[in-house]
Order: C-alpha cells, then structure tokens, then sequence
C-alpha cells in the first residue's frame, strides 16, 4: 500500500484540527478547542483513490501541526519525507492573510516541495459571514490552488476537494517511483 504524508500547517485556530478530524473521518477532540502541542498524526486509508481498482489504495498520514510559533524549531524534523502541505487559514482575520505567507516559506519554498503539492484553505468557521469569496493573494500565493472550506453549509464539496488534492499527491508519489525505477533500469 502506498504511503502519503500529508502536513496540515497555518496560523493558530485557523481550524487545522477539525479539517484533520473531518477529512480523516475522526471523531477526537471534536467538541471544544484545544491547540495543538506540537503535532498531531492521524492515519487515513483511502481504499481506491485512482479511480481505478488497480493499485491497493493509500494511507495518508495527516500531520496536524501546531500553529503555534514556539514549536519552529521542531519544523524541520516534521517536513522530513514529506509529499504534501496544506496551508489553512481564517480568510476573516488580516494577520492570517499576513502569516500565510510565512508558513508557505518554510514549509513549501524551503524543502523540495512543487507548488502542486500545495493546497491553500480559506476555513471558514461555524458563523462567519463568509463574503471573502474574492480574496485577492499576494505573488506567490496566488498561484497555488486556493479552495474554501465551510463545513456547515457544504461538507462534501470539501471532502471532494480533499479528494482531488489527495489524488494528485499520488500521482506525483507514483511519478517519482517511476523514474526513479527508470533510472534504475538505464
């Protein structure tokens, strides 16, 4: 079964543990905020992601990592090996706009990581007005895939991004393992 490590990174209480728990399907620590310390791994296993019933699926581990600043020194061990990053984010609040840019920095530009490999989240929370629809991102955000998450009015047009993020994370999972196979060959 191929392996996926997938890092959930952004500004504290941007929602990065409830979108871990719901594209995991997990029901911890559902009820009340609690931030993150450090990091937190949740094991997904998605049974024929591809489309297709070659292949035995996935397992993604989700790396739900703190938002919180302090932790910066342990960032390094937790990019290590890994194939994704997801950037959430509360579009409501300025800093959020402001700190996004950081994360992006060291958790995609600084490690070999493809732009594609990247997925921007604009959370919006239970409540929130939600008229940031037209968010205008500075370069070089603006030219990731930017989507927009509000868990109570359209849960599954989120779990249907997920999935397509999740997709081509494998395909650039299985690239890779092909030319490194083709450079084994020649």
């Amino acid at each position: 079964m191929l392996r996926a490590k997938v890092l959930l990174v952004g500004p504290r209480e941007s929602g990065k543990s409830v979108l871990a728990n719901f594209v995991s399907e997990s029901t911890e620590g559902i009820c009340s905020y609690s931030p993150t310390q450090g990091v937190r791994i949740l094991e997904y296993e998605k049974p024929n992601l591809n489309g297709n019933n070659k292949g035995a699926g996935c397992r993604f581990e989700l790396w739900d990592c703190s938002g919180d600043q302090k932790f910066e020194t342990c960032w390094p061990a937790l990019m290590k090996d890994s194939h994704g990053v997801i950037i959430i984010f509360n579009p409501e609040l300025p800093s959020h706009l402001k700190e996004i840019e950081m994360w992006y920095s060291c958790f995609v530009q600084q490690q070999p990581l493809l732009d594609s490999q990247c997925l921007l989240v604009a959370h919006h929370k239970p409540g929130s007005a939600g008229d940031t629809e037209n968010l205008s991102l500075a370069y070089p955000l603006n030219k990731l895939k930017l989507i927009h998450s509000n868990l109570e009015e359209d849960p599954e047009d989120v779990r249907m991004e997920f999935i397509k993020y999740f997709r081509s994370i494998i395909n650039i999972i299985n690239e890779s393992r092909e030319r490194e196979e083709m450079s084994i060959i020649s």
